[in-house]
């Protein structure tokens, strides 16, 4: 009886995709906290070339996780 009722497949599709977003973001906010704070340290020890590279970084990222939730917000409205 419950087998007619959960689809299997669409509810394992949802939680292998939840759990890769969860931990994708969670990565990507992590690597920006790291690139700002590395960005800032180098530049304050007159190192511009690294504080640049690490600030790129932590932009890239920050940018991801910007882009994820603008998709998060995508998805939900759109059904």
């Amino acid at each position: 009886m419950i087998g007619a009722i959960v689809d299997g497949g669409a509810l394992l599709n949802v939680v292998w995709v939840s759990l890769a977003a969860g931990l994708g973001v969670t990565a990507a906010f992590a690597v920006a906290i790291v690139g700002g704070t590395r960005a800032l340290d180098h530049g304050r020890d007159g190192r511009g070339f690294e504080a640049a590279v690490f600030g790129i970084v932590g932009a890239v990222a920050l940018a991801a996780v910007l882009a994820a939730i603008v998709l998060g917000i995508v998805v939900l409205t759109d059904k």
